[in-house]
């Protein structure tokens, strides 16, 4: 279940994650992390928010804490070496090789902390003919020919928003790989490893059953004309008489005769099993859904098994008596956002902090993972006092034996960075966005 904040931990209780701060997909995958329970701690850049909101309505960075360093300075890197040299996981989302010439590669990361697991989330992944070139959602689940499968037969494709790409195929897979590696470190004899996550694999792996459709000859490759991409008229949604939708996804038999006796569409409907009649039984329907308006057909749907539904607006899915009742949607620091997902019965889960405000959290983060560098000189005597005390979240089990390798290897590392004359101002844009 969902937790009311400031109860329960989730299961990555104790588990520590550094996120290189970007936009798009990495910061959705370490909200995710932060949801489970892990201590987040995202390192921005100066300069304040890349996505152009008030970072204070930021929900993809709620359950994190903020530091500010410059890696474009060997004190900024130092103090993110020793934050990766107590962390669990680092996630960055930057051009393939931009890390490495900032000097917080996973060469440099994993000499640090032998048991990190370094995610890079990129849209072209981090080799290829594309690997450099800059991109976006539209364009990565362009060339996986999932985009081309949306929309209408006789209109243009279009996306779901950054939904499919960015989230589904790209955050997500991350967050699976590493867990997965998660897993793998912690085992006897484990180890830390990179976890190269690129939305064009992610969104891939998406379509496999489409694929395996395909080679059976039940899917044909072209846009809305398959049982699941608007092609058939018992599945996809038709307007209703205020400018409203319904969804109807009665594709078994049983759900679609439910369907049609609440729809009051009579007994001469052409036969739904005769691809070549789909066009005149969309007709038919689409002129009984003329009738209503879309508050009544969910009215007369609502408690069938006819699998139909009203297509609602994100204002509209929070009010919904089946998520109100679930809490699917929460409201935390007056933004009303979606809850953490999914639900665990003895590790619950909480919206326990607001969006993370750039550098408001530095203090509190040098105290709690004993990293002074990340405040200056004059207050790091305050800082190491009360870094004697237990920190908020409990270090992982191998986190003593990883700190000692983490102290023995710290002069080495440092002494092995390159300088920052070599660093434009382009180095640091994250993944996602005009240079992914």
């Amino acid at each position: 279940m969902t937790a009311a904040a400031g109860s329960g931990g989730g299961p990555l209780r104790g588990v520590r994650v550094v996120e290189l701060a970007g936009i798009g997909p990495g910061p959705f995958a370490a909200m995710v992390l932060g949801d489970l329970g892990a201590d987040v701690v995202r390192v921005e850049r100066p300069g304040g928010a890349a996505l152009g909101i008030d970072p204070r309505s930021d929900v993809t960075n709620r359950n994190k804490r903020s530091v500010t360093l410059d890696l474009k300075t060997e004190e900024g890197v130092a103090a993110t070496l020793d934050l990766v040299a107590r962390a669990d996981v680092l996630i960055e989302g930057n051009r393939p090789g931009v890390a490495e010439r900032l000097g917080v590669g996973p060469e440099e990361c994993l000499a640090r902390n032998p048991r990190l697991v370094y995610g890079r989330m990129t849209g072209w992944g981090q080799d290829g003919p594309l690997a450099q070139r800059a991109g976006h959602d539209i364009g990565y689940i362009a060339l996986t020919g999932v985009l081309g499968m949306t929309g209408p037969a006789a209109g243009p494709p279009y996306p779901a928003a950054n939904l499919l790409g960015d989230y589904a195929g790209g955050s997500l897979y991350l967050v699976i790989g590493v867990l997965a590696a998660l897993q793998h470190a912690r085992a006897e004899g484990g180890e830390g490893q990179v976890v190269d996550a690129a939305i064009v694999d992610g969104t891939s792996h998406l379509s496999a059953m489409i694929h395996g459709m395909m080679a059976a000859g039940a899917w044909q490759d072209r846009r809305g004309a398959n049982l699941l991409d608007g092609g058939a008229p018992f599945y996809g949604t038709y307007e209703t008489s205020d400018g409203g939708f319904m969804a109807v996804g009665a594709l078994e038999p049983q759900f679609y005769r439910e369907f049609v006796r609440l729809l009051g569409a009579g007994d001469d409907l052409p036969d739904r099993a005769d691809p070549g009649a789909w066009e005149e039984l969309r007709t038919a329907v689409a002129a009984r859904f003329r009738e209503r308006t879309r508050d009544e057909w969910a009215a007369v749907f609502e408690d069938s098994d006819a699998c139909v539904a009203p297509v609602l607006s994100l204002r509209e899915a929070s009010r919904h008596p089946h998520l109100a009742a679930r809490g699917t949607f929460v409201e935390h620091g007056g933004i009303t956002q979606p809850a953490p997902a999914p639900r665990f019965s003895a590790t619950p889960t909480a919206v326990g902090r607001p969006p993370a405000v750039p550098g408001a959290d530095t203090a509190d983060v040098a105290r709690d993972w004993g990293v002074t560098g990340l405040v200056p000189e004059d207050s790091r005597s305050e800082v190491s006092r009360s870094s004697a005390s237990p920190p908020q979240s409990a270090p992982p089990p191998h986190a003593n034996a990883r700190s000692t390798n983490a102290r023995s290897t710290n002069d080495r590392s440092t002494a092995d960075r390159t300088g920052t004359a070599d660093r434009t101002p382009d180095d640091t844009d994250p993944a996602e966005d005009a240079d992914a």
